[in-house]
């Protein structure tokens, strides 16, 4: 499950103002790599969305199917917000609804049912 947990205003391109929701996924055990200690922690993506203002803060809390995992992509660079250090990426994290999947592995042709 994931829960929509806050909303940003974003601007395309061309100047047109869009929202997108902030999602979480559930609670997931860490073990530190420097410290060898445990800490919990929750993945977090942004999805664009069609939504207006309004109906963005109407729909925080609420929680539906899927998963948010981690995908491979093209390089990229990204600039740490805390020191401005500029570092390249080559995976992120994206909203993966496994309900789906699930529902298209399932499908029958209609040639298949005759």
């Amino acid at each position: 499950m994931v829960t929509i947990k806050d909303f940003k205003k974003r601007e395309t391109k061309t100047g047109e103002e869009f929202f997108v929701l902030v999602l979480q996924g559930g609670i997931t055990p860490v073990k530190s790599k420097e410290t060898g200690r445990m800490y919990f922690t929750a993945k977090t993506c942004t999805v664009p969305s069609t939504f207006d203002e309004d109906t963005c803060k109407q729909i925080i809390g609420q929680e539906f199917p899927g998963e948010i995992v981690k995908v491979s992509v093209e390089p990229y660079e990204y600039a740490l917000p805390e020191t401005g250090e500029i570092i390249t990426l080559d995976t992120r994290w994206e909203y993966q609804d496994t309900s789906l999947e699930t529902a298209s592995a399932n499908i029958i042709e209609e040639e298949e049912v005759m």
